[in-house]
């Protein structure tokens, strides 16, 4: 069988009789645009996370957009975001006349931490991004510190850990995604929690601010016609919520499956001259949406080229930080800049992970990794 990065067909098949009678009865309704589904997907999404809302949204983007809206950020506001990670982060930032301040990222864990934040707080410093990335949560406690200290908005952005759960020095523990003052997530297809389009949501545990979402993503409207905010339209779309309505049971059952897979890997990997494996963070739980080796002491391209020869596909997140990119060079840099990020795009590569594979798969793509370490 064809190994994928993500094998959304065989998901897709694993679920068809639940998948498609949940289309089926959005057609025979036809109620395309906001329909049952949706307010009940959202209901069903803040229970699994334990925020008091869930505000939906056409897909990730929109929710980070929305969420600096209800902010009530101003022109020239500085939001601190990760260099690290990928580009929509600071897209809205720089889209709402905001200013994108991009901070280094631990070399271990890949996100953004407490003391980068500090290092990129100035006068104008109004919020923080941070981005639980690959699948666990950055350091919370400590940046909710620093935030609180500074008195930043916390956005975080959730997009590849929808599941993960983060656990206090005192014992408390939370998703990922309500630790914040607003949470965002992505049910892009390939998502841990992915649709079969594009979808989003926002995750909130105050009430004003979640009535506000709701009237900012529906034309800054609470009332038909009747505008008290400058909106945008950004829906999820009925057949999605349905769709992602039978999806959510199945949520911790994929992230267990992900993480059988990262552990074959572990041990499979774990030692290898070269290559290291993703560390775990603390007190975060891990819902792997990527497996990210660092090749520290091999050729990433040519690893890449030997497993393309086997069949075996693989991916760079990401090969350019934020602050290398075109769009987004002019804007201020750190002084001391940002090694890791720069070495990490350098080094990282994902390996294939996913609901449907099985040992056979993980043990073709282990035994070609290290037949290429030990030959080369």
């Amino acid at each position: 069988m064809k190994i994928q990065m993500v094998d959304l067909q065989r998901q897709y098949l694993a679920l068809k009789k639940e998948i498609d009678a949940a289309m089926s009865g959005v057609l025979e309704k036809a109620a395309f645009i906001n329909g049952p589904e949706v307010a009940l997907f959202a209901k069903e999404l803040a229970a699994y996370t334990g925020a008091k809302h869930a505000i939906t949204c056409a897909n990730g983007t929109d929710a980070l957009q929305l969420a600096l809206m209800a902010l009530d950020l101003k022109p020239g506001d500085e939001v601190i975001v990760p260099t690290f990670t990928y580009v929509a982060t600071a897209e809205v930032i720089a889209l709402l006349g905001l200013t994108p301040v991009f901070a280094d990222v631990d070399p271990a864990t890949f996100m953004l931490t407490a003391a980068g934040i500090e290092k990129a707080i100035s006068s104008r410093t109004k919020a923080v991004v941070p981005v639980h990335l690959f699948g666990q949560c950055a350091g919370m406690e400590q940046i909710l510190a620093v935030a609180q200290a500074h008195q930043l908005f916390v956005i975080e952005d959730t997009a590849q850990a929808l599941g993960a759960a983060y656990t206090f020095s005192d014992g408390t523990t939370k998703q990922a995604g309500t630790m914040g003052h607003l949470g965002t997530t992505s049910f892009f297809p390939s998502k841990n929690l992915g649709c079969y389009g594009d979808g989003g949501a926002l995750l909130v545990q105050d009430d004003a601010l979640a009535e506000k979402l709701s009237m900012l993503a529906n034309h800054g409207q609470k009332v038909k016609y009747h505008h008290d905010l400058v909106g945008i339209n950004s829906r999820l779309d009925t057949l999605q919520a349905a769709i992602l309505r039978v999806k959510l049971p199945y949520l911790d059952a994929y992230s267990s499956r992900r993480n059988r897979s990262a552990e074959f890997y572990d041990q499979a990997l774990s030692g290898l001259s070269g290559i290291k494996i993703p560390k775990r963070a603390e007190n975060s739980s891990h819902v792997f949406h990527q497996y990210t080796l660092t090749c520290a002491g091999v050729s990433r391209e040519r690893l890449r080229s030997y497993l393309q020869e086997k069949g075996i596909p693989s991916m760079v997140y990401y090969p350019v930080p934020l602050h290398r990119q075109k769009a987004y060079a002019h804007y201020k840099q750190a002084p001391e800049g940002y090694p890791v990020s720069e070495q990490l795009c350098a080094q990282v590569l994902s390996l294939p992970i996913h609901t449907e594979q099985d040992e056979e798969q993980l043990a073709y793509i282990t035994k070609a990794i290290r037949q290429f370490i030990f030959q080369d």
